[in-house]
């Protein structure tokens, strides 16, 4: 039915015969021949006045920013100059040599805890790239058994330390402030690349 409402007027148009002119004195209807229509130029530039409150507040806006970059600029030339970063070898032996100032004030339990977590940091961030804060003591010795980055003097050197720590951490053996030294001189020894 909607379709017979829309076609119906559509062929009503189409259907309905165009007036002829019967005669040249008739004159054609207006809507036959469309009148002419002027095209303007194109105009120029309208000129639009803006605000004085919106003048004064960019000026202001700008002022802000350049007096921030300036600040900005001289409080980085003022900083002080940042320290060079130390190495893994400099920060293990700082700890080292601070542990073993005070072998004789520390329990043997907290330092061996303190050397053993020096020596395997230093493990993890030095040249050797191993997880060793995250490896049980066997794992880390079965670890370094294949690997190149250590020598045989290293692998015993470690042994014996990892050992010494784990009788004083877990067996709670009766160690005495020589136990601490002997231990810090180990890990210092390894550091410093096994110069017992």
């Amino acid at each position: 039915m909607s379709a017979l409402l829309f076609v119906s007027p559509l062929l009503a148009v189409i259907s309905t015969p165009s007036p002829v002119p019967s005669s040249p004195d008739v004159a054609p209807s207006p809507m036959a021949t469309p009148a002419p229509v002027e095209i303007h130029d194109i105009a120029g530039p309208v000129s639009i006045p803006i605000p004085t409150w919106i003048l004064v507040a960019a000026g202001a806006a700008a002022l802000i920013v350049l007096g921030l970059m300036v600040w900005g600029i001289i409080a980085w030339l003022r900083r002080p100059p940042s320290q060079p970063l130390q190495s893994a070898t400099a920060i293990a032996l700082q700890h080292l040599e601070r542990l073993r100032a005070q072998a004789d004030k520390i329990a043997p339990y907290d330092f061996s805890v303190a050397v053993s977590d020096v020596l395997r940091t230093f493990i993890s961030n030095a040249k050797f790239r191993l997880p060793a804060t995250k490896l049980t003591s066997p794992e880390f010795l079965a670890t370094i058994s294949s690997s190149n980055a250590f020598t045989e003097s290293d692998r015993s050197l470690l042994s014996h330390f990892l050992e010494k720590c784990d009788m004083i951490k877990f067996a709670r053996m009766d160690a005495t402030s020589a136990d601490n030294t002997e231990l810090v001189e180990s890990a210092l020894a390894f550091v410093q690349g096994g110069q017992a």
